[in-house]
């Protein structure tokens, strides 16, 4: 017993000492010093596209936040569950590409404001010098986007185990953000192009534990935890930067942009992600129609399916299929046989006849006579 307790003393300084050295030095990666941004999965194949023939001149005016989404509890309920700062990004990830070039536009009250404090410098009491100030570049192209999307808790889940009071355990939760981009031409106001990207946020926790009865009055309790959440602004800028890869592989595709080098055409990072647009497409579109069966299946599948009542009866009493008949043997056709008139067979057909003469209808056939309908079921209950 003694020894237990000086085990377990042993092991209180040991944590404690090694509690404060932890606390002292803080978590690792906290106190690192600031350095670049860094790059996401998409970067790489953003910045490896095929040259353009130019670079096309582009304006961002905002990137909104359309989701409406705040932070969960315990979270602050103020603080919006996506970053504000998604222009940033957009602006970046153009520029990267090498097809477009921005020009600024979400500042551009500033931008004004600062070109007239020049020129009031440059015309104050003086003539206008020779060199003016160069006008504005105008924007070809105008790119919209928006995170349209945040589901929290797409899916959730985790696994367990504890055996006498020692255990562990491991919890995820997969969130999931959607960003669209569009591209209108300046010239006429007509939507050229618009895609969406969605990205997965992981959030996962580890954590084991003890929780156990070391002796009759003594009680070891140990919780170890560790969680890693995916940073949401990341994930904002990798499915931002598949955006415009997407952007950029659909205007080649359907020529409203030209590559430096035609046959660049069959570059693998292109074809990957147009054959990936297409399947999607493909998967949204309606089934115009039915596909014809082949004819191996259409051989195998019977003419007609019998019904229940024929398949509940016994062998002996199914109907053995007529045996085919001959076709009877053509004969030469032969002149019409004039025939006598058939006499009235009684007073109402001479009458008739007589009727008929006396119109100028010169038929003699007889109407045939309408069957004697025999008193029903129905009729016999009614009477």
């Amino acid at each position: 017993m003694k020894r237990l307790v000086q085990i377990l003393t042993l092991v209180a300084l040991g944590a404690t000492s090694g509690c404060a050295a932890y606390l002292n030095k803080g978590p690792e990666g906290t106190k690192l010093a600031a350095d670049i941004a860094p790059r996401t999965q998409k970067t790489d194949d953003l910045r490896s596209l095929p040259q353009p023939k130019g670079p096309i001149s582009v304006a961002v005016y905002s990137f909104r936040d359309q989701t409406g989404q705040y932070k969960q509890a315990p979270d602050s309920s103020f603080s919006t569950a996506v970053s504000q700062g998604g222009a940033a990004y957009l602006i970046q990830a153009l520029a990267d590409s090498g097809w477009f070039a921005p020009v600024e536009r979400e500042g551009l009250s500033d931008l004004l404001t600062e070109r007239k404090i020049i020129k009031s410098l440059e015309t104050n009491g003086k003539a206008a010098p020779a060199n003016e100030m160069p006008t504005l570049i105008p924007a070809n192209l105008i790119i919209q986007g928006s995170v349209i999307g945040y589901d929290f808790n797409v899916s959730t889940g985790g696994i367990g185990v504890k055996y006498l009071g020692i255990g562990a355990s491991h919890q995820f939760r997969k969130d999931q953000v959607t960003v669209n981009l569009r591209a209108i031409d300046t010239n006429n106001g007509r939507v050229l192009h618009s895609v969406s990207t969605t990205k997965t946020i992981y959030s996962t926790l580890v954590q084991p534990g003890v929780y156990r009865f070391v002796s009759y009055k003594e009680l070891l309790e140990m919780e170890v935890g560790y969680s890693s959440n995916e940073p949401v602004q990341m994930a904002i800028q990798e499915a931002i930067e598949a955006a415009v890869i997407a952007l950029v592989v659909d205007g080649i595709m359907k020529k409203s942009w030209v590559l430096a080098r035609p046959e660049e055409i069959s570059n693998p990072l292109l074809q990957g992600v147009y054959a990936r647009m297409q399947n999607r497409e493909l998967a949204r579109a309606p089934a115009s129609e039915p596909a014809a069966k082949p004819a191996s299946v259409q051989a195998v599948i019977p003419a007609a399916t019998p019904s229940f009542v024929a398949a509940d009866m016994d062998l002996p009493m199914k109907l053995a299929p007529p045996a085919p008949q001959p076709a009877p043997e053509k004969t030469p056709a032969q002149a019409p046989v004039a025939t006598a008139k058939p006499a009235p067979a009684n007073a109402d057909e001479a009458i008739a006849a007589i009727a008929r003469k006396r119109n100028g209808n010169t038929t003699t056939e007889p109407k045939a006579a309408a069957p004697r309908r025999e008193p029903s079921f129905v009729d016999a209950g009614r009477d």
